[in-house]
């Protein structure tokens, strides 16, 4: 009997750990769609709107190096629990949110929750599966919750949003939560920590300011919405932080996280993969979501299951990854995922989604497929190239490129949507200056102001507004396949030496 538990309470705990991480993993894109609702309930701005959807993202890249460290030092078990506790906290207090400031403050603490259960859910797979070929299927199963859950996002918030108010989309992750917490309090086996593992908070806010300030200049600076003379000096102390956290870590006998661990040629092409592979992910289920919508006419419902295809692939991938990774070796499933994800987006980008539907969900399933199994290779780089001691900080920096990821992906497809659309939308004549600046600002700020004119104006503005964010959503699709096909490349000549390690590369 003993036995027999030893060998099911791996699995029983990775159930657990899947079962918490589906939340986390769904709170990165859940809002895509709901973007058009909060601005009417909330009265939020377009720039307000991004940030409440990167803030979690952001805040989370920032918080999951410290979190690793804390996991370290006091066991994965009770980290789980710590995060799980916040993280349900703060969704209450998300879904009972009376503005914008406050659902921006709550998604902050939604993230420090988060930021503590995914190490722990990576740790618990690192420390209690010892074999090579379970602990792929473990991890592949884990990266298809992650992949999965964030396709799943605009779904299951459409769902919501459809049905019931928006605060829900926040609320149910209550229960859950509280299953999670119970089933780890008995089931999950205490991990003996290092107490000596230092956490410093201080250089943990230094490394979140640093991020936030680069991603604000950056956003600022392409959309040149303010003067040099702010942005500039932002940028420059963002970078001087990340600079000096750095250079702290890598002086200190005893790190907060391990910057080493990055000089690693396989952890590090596995953090590039993860990073580029969110990035395109998550651009373009934000970008689907305004084409869908403003476009073409479709429910926040509609849209997300018109986007079933990506969710599906996603959700199944990554177990065959997993097999894929312990036969095909690493760099051929790594190379092969970034360079299908590729040709799809290449293919994506001459689709008309109007007239071509199931040529755009034969090549959305392709990409879903493909983008899951080259964050599975990404995770499966970086946590066999790590040592086991070292397992909560290889899985924090696992996160951090898959967060960091998720939020430059809104940042950056936002940007190219929003340079691209003001570059390619022709106003009607007679518009006022203040109001040809509104339209042609975003889709969504075109079609409320054509909503607000006259029948005839109004109809020639919103047209010209979908015949522009039409062109905007291919010019991005076409960048985002050279990045991937880049990226392919580039990883096959990295790995091109590596070795079979533990029966994963």
């Amino acid at each position: 009997m003993r036995m027999l538990w030893a060998r099911l309470r791996p699995w029983l705990t990775l159930f657990i750990v899947v079962l918490v991480y589906i939340p986390v993993a769904i709170d990165a894109t859940v809002l895509h769609v709901a973007t058009p609702t909060l601005s009417t309930r909330l009265g939020a701005s377009s720039n307000t709107l991004l940030w409440i959807i990167d803030i979690y993202s952001l805040i989370m890249a920032g918080m999951v190096l410290p979190m690793g460290a804390l996991g370290d030092r006091i066991g994965f078990k009770r980290l789980l629990l710590t995060g799980s506790a916040l993280f349900g906290l703060a969704s209450l207090a998300a879904a009972l949110a009376p503005g914008a400031g406050w659902l921006i403050a709550a998604r902050g603490l939604l993230a420090v929750g988060a930021a503590m259960i995914v190490p722990a859910t990576l740790a618990a797979i690192r420390t209690l599966f010892a074999d090579t070929g379970q602990r792929n299927i473990a991890l592949g199963i884990w990266a298809a919750v992650g992949s999965g859950g964030a396709a799943f996002g605009p779904l299951i918030g459409g769902f919501l949003l459809e049905h019931f108010y928006w605060g829900s989309v926040f609320l149910v992750n209550v229960p859950i939560i509280l299953v999670v917490m119970l089933l780890t309090r008995f089931l999950v086996p205490v991990q003996q920590g290092r107490p000596g593992q230092p956490v410093n908070l201080r250089h943990a806010l230094m490394l979140i300011a640093a991020i936030l300030l680069i991603i604000y200049s950056l956003k600022t600076l392409l959309k040149g919405t303010q003067p040099l003379g702010v942005t500039l000096p932002a940028l420059a102390v963002g970078a001087l932080l990340l600079w000096r956290f750095i250079r702290t870590q890598l002086s200190l006998a005893r790190p907060m996280i391990d910057i080493r661990l990055f000089g690693h040629r396989v952890i590090f092409c596995g953090i590039m993969m993860a990073m580029v592979a969110m990035i395109t992910l998550v651009g373009f289920e934000l970008m689907m979501a305004q084409e869908l919508q403003f476009v073409h006419g479709f429910t926040p419902l509609a849209a997300g299951a018109f986007m079933l295809p990506v969710m599906l692939a996603s959700g199944i991938s990554g177990p065959v990854a997993g097999v894929l990774v312990s036969r095909c070796g690493l760099r051929r499933v790594a190379a092969g995922g970034m360079l299908l994800s590729g040709l799809s987006f290449a293919g994506l980008s001459a689709t008309d989604f109007a007239s071509q539907p199931y040529q755009a969900w034969a090549l959305m399933a392709l990409l879903g497929f493909s983008v899951a199994s080259a964050l599975l290779a990404s995770t499966a780089a970086i946590m066999a190239a790590a040592p086991p001691e070292k397992a909560s900080a290889a899985g924090a920096i696992e996160t951090m490129a898959y967060e960091l990821g998720a939020g430059l992906g809104v940042a950056l497809f936002g940007l190219l949507l929003s340079r691209s659309f003001t570059a390619a939308i022709i106003l009607p004549d007679g518009l006022a200056a203040p109001l040809s600046r509104q339209a042609a600002s975003s889709i969504g700020e075109a079609m409320a102001l054509a909503g607000q004119l006259d029948a005839q104006t109004g109809q020639h503005l919103a047209q010209a507004a979908r015949h522009a964010f039409s062109l905007s959503h291919s010019l991005a699709l076409g960048a985002a396949s050279v990045l991937l096909l880049g990226l392919a490349l580039a990883v096959w000549f990295a790995l091109a030496r590596s070795r079979r390690s533990e029966g994963a590369f």
